[in-house]
């Protein structure tokens, strides 16, 4: 196999940019589940504008950093904190490959690192570009990955797995939309419990998540989705603890922009019944990977998109229950609710009515005529958070929401 690579590389060959992958080596216990950030100890071989490769194990070498207009030689024989973080760039490198090739657009962090460049036995250190994100859903995630970082340092998955044995039960999420909708022929509703937002602001200043979560149940809602992000939502997760320890027997979604499945565990600890995962954000493979640790806890998975090409990705993976349409542009953050009829014409509607999926609205729906609107395009349940939360009474605002009163 190493021959095989090492044969489509010409010393002679000039060419930009090419990625090989080795067979996946058995996960260490410290390292993070494939194929995100996973750092093999296999080498990966990138060679940019440059004859022959380099190898991030060869550590005989002698290399040199050109930085500052200076040529500065250092060892790597002796360096191994050296070699493991060329090797956690070069497998970025192909993280962010498989992302672009699948149409993602948000980068998982800053394009920062070891060298941007290997020609021959040098390496050359060029001037990082682009390590401003591009928009508010790429700083979301640049910021959530520090902050997993830390969080997983403090409570290691081994404690959150221990922990499974006390968490409360899980409640059939699913099962919740599907009886709403028979029982009232409207779209279930999915309110959300949210302070915050980045384009509006603080929604609601006196803001007790509890209350707010007991007035959903009461006006009729059939689930709810608790932000958890702290930064950006003003969320939290002891704000998903406190409703599901209050009692509230609507299924709880867990609201939180998953980059690593550590959060999975820790969003079942703390009461969650089904988890957010985000198109934009996830590579297929990452997609499905999270799917099967939700089904293997017990949770629901609701996959958001919000256009054409992340809706194909989502249709072709096998056990697709719930699939959101964002009518906001997350890069932007506009709002245009015909996206919703959009993405369901045609051949995607076909097949979404074929498998029985259940399409939840998200985002710009405000009135009767909004749900109507997304319902008669094949929405059957809708999530709704800033016309409510924001109301004196969140209970009432459901009423108007819908134009009737939906409550039991």
């Amino acid at each position: 196999m190493e021959r095989l690579m090492s044969s489509s590389i010409s010393s002679k060959t000039h060419f930009k940019s090419s990625i090989f992958v080795p067979p996946i080596a058995p996960l260490e216990p410290k390292r993070v589940w494939f194929p995100q950030t996973w750092l093999s100890k296999s080498p990966v071989r990138c060679s940019l504008m440059g004859s022959g490769s380099a190898d991030a194990g060869e550590a005989s070498e002698i290399k040199k950093v050109e930085s500052n207009d200076e040529i500065v030689p250092f060892s790597t024989a002796s360096d191994s904190d050296s070699t493991l973080k060329i090797k956690e760039w070069e497998v970025q490198r192909f993280q962010d490959e498989i992302a672009s090739s699948q149409g993602i657009r948000i980068r998982r962090r800053p394009p920062t690192g070891p060298p941007l460049h290997y020609v021959g036995p040098f390496e050359f250190r060029l001037q990082n570009e682009g390590n401003t994100p591009r928009n508010i859903l790429e700083e979301i995630v640049w910021n959530k990955d520090k902050e997993v970082s830390k969080l997983k340092e403090r409570k290691q998955l081994y404690t959150l797995k221990k922990g499974l044995e006390n968490a409360p039960p899980t409640r059939d999420f699913v099962g919740a939309l599907r009886a709403s909708y028979a029982r009232t022929g409207l779209p279930a509703l999915i309110a959300e419990v949210k302070k915050a937002s980045p384009s509006r602001g603080v929604l609601r200043e006196n803001f007790n998540p509890v209350e707010i979560a007991q007035a959903y149940e009461k006006g009729g809602a059939a689930c709810l989705s608790v932000l958890t992000d702290e930064k950006y939502f003003k969320g939290s997760f002891e704000n998903l603890e406190a409703i599901r320890n209050a009692g509230i027997k609507c299924p709880l979604l867990c609201k939180e922009f998953v980059i690593d499945a550590w959060q999975i565990y820790y969003a079942r600890v703390k009461g969650a019944d089904a988890i957010l995962l985000i198109a934009a954000v996830l590579p297929d493979l990452d997609i499905k990977y999270m799917i099967k640790i939700c089904k293997m806890l017990g949770l629901a998975t609701l996959v958001e998109v919000h256009d054409e090409r992340e809706m194909d990705r989502v249709l072709g993976i096998d056990g697709i229950e719930l699939i959101g349409i964002n009518n906001r542009n997350l890069e932007t953050f506009e709002v245009d609710i015909s996206n919703t009829q959009k993405l369901l014409e045609g051949v995607r509607g076909e097949m979404i009515r074929q498998k029985d999926i259940i399409v939840v609205g998200e985002s710009g729906l405000f009135n009767p005529s909004d749900v109507s609107y997304v319902q008669e395009a094949g929405v059957r349940s809708v999530l709704v958070g800033e016309s409510l939360v924001k109301q004196n009474d969140p209970g009432k605002g459901i009423a108007s929401l819908f134009g009737k009163d939906i409550s039991l």
